[in-house]
């Protein structure tokens, strides 16, 4: 089989790619190489295509030239921030991008599967917990409007044009791999600093929860979703269980010397932020797929990890 993955050199793409290389062909798709040190360890098993995923002629020439089985497309930018500081090239790159992949199955390779990774930003601020598959979605952002609008064409492709096509959403995945340097990821971000031994701040006195899933356990889901997953379906990837930031920081306070400092919200964050947040996964849970790793040992994993990069 070979798997096609777009944005392959970022957190859950090169984890993916390590999955997956064991007994397949694996494709990477990455606009840039900066994150090549992601995939060191199994550079020589797999291709890897330098190729902004907005540059239409030249992914179309790539999904001619490679001819998948499998699509998980995860490319994308991320960023709340730039999505509005450039609408227009957010739309390109989280919906535009997926479309054309669509179409260009639809037309060329109709038989491959095509997976979207997608995001609880999605959902916005939900009016009940816990969060499902039936949730009703009212983005706060641009970026979450452009990654729900791709949702909706992976639906309308496989009730349509009968395409094979499965989404994923990822709640607050962490853990080694993922960018740590700025707040883009928050749980990263925040176990960083602890472990450089910084003081970390939490807004709200951390009276506030989310769903934190650790990287392999995102895999795992991944991995079960394209085995069984029914096409046409949406499938949370989830740990189903309450992190209350307050709990996070005594957590992280106990596993190095960092200091927590709470901090007032600012206003942009409260402008867009989703608020409390916790899934039900028991959906995912029916095709045979289970969380393993705690926060604890997550955390400890994700600490082990930087004293390595530390070291190199």
């Amino acid at each position: 089989m070979k798997i096609l993955i777009t944005g392959g050199l970022g957190f859950v793409g090169s984890h993916l790619a390590e999955k997956y290389v064991k007994n397949h062909n694996v494709v990477l798709l990455t606009k840039s190489l900066s994150k090549k040190n992601n995939i060191k360890n199994f550079k020589d098993k797999l291709v890897v295509e330098k190729i902004d995923i907005t540059n239409f002629t030249k992914l179309g020439s790539v999904l001619k030239k490679h001819k998948p089985d499998v699509i998980v497309h995860l490319a994308g930018i991320t960023s709340h921030s730039i999505s509005f500081e450039n609408p227009i090239k957010d739309v390109d790159s989280n919906a535009k991008s997926t479309l054309f992949i669509l179409e260009y199955l639809r037309k060329n390779n109709p038989k491959c599967k095509f997976i979207l990774g997608s995001t609880f930003i999605v959902v916005g601020r939900p009016s009940k917990l816990p969060v499902t598959e039936k949730t009703p979605c009212n983005p706060t952002t641009i970026y979450g409007t452009n990654r729900l609008a791709s949702e909706h064409y992976c639906k309308i492709y496989n009730q349509m044009y009968n395409l094979d096509t499965k989404i994923f959403r990822i709640t607050n995945a962490y853990g080694p791999r993922e960018q740590f340097l700025s707040t883009k990821n928050a749980v990263n971000h925040l176990i960083y600093k602890a472990f450089k031994g910084e003081k970390i701040t939490i807004f709200n006195q951390g009276n506030f929860f989310r769903d934190l899933i650790y990287i392999s356990d995102v895999i795992t889901g991944i991995q079960k979703i394209l085995a069984k997953g029914k096409p046409g379906h949406l499938y949370w990837i989830s740990s189903s269980k309450k992190m209350w930031f307050h709990q996070l920081g005594k957590i992280l306070s106990k596993y190095t010397n960092a200091k927590v400092e709470f901090v007032k919200t600012p206003s942009y964050t409260k402008k867009m932020d989703v608020g409390n947040f916790v899934v039900d996964n028991s959906k995912l849970k029916s095709l045979g797929w289970e969380p393993k790793i705690s926060p604890q040992n997550g955390i400890k994993n994700t600490l082990k990890f930087f004293k390595s990069i530390q070291n190199e």
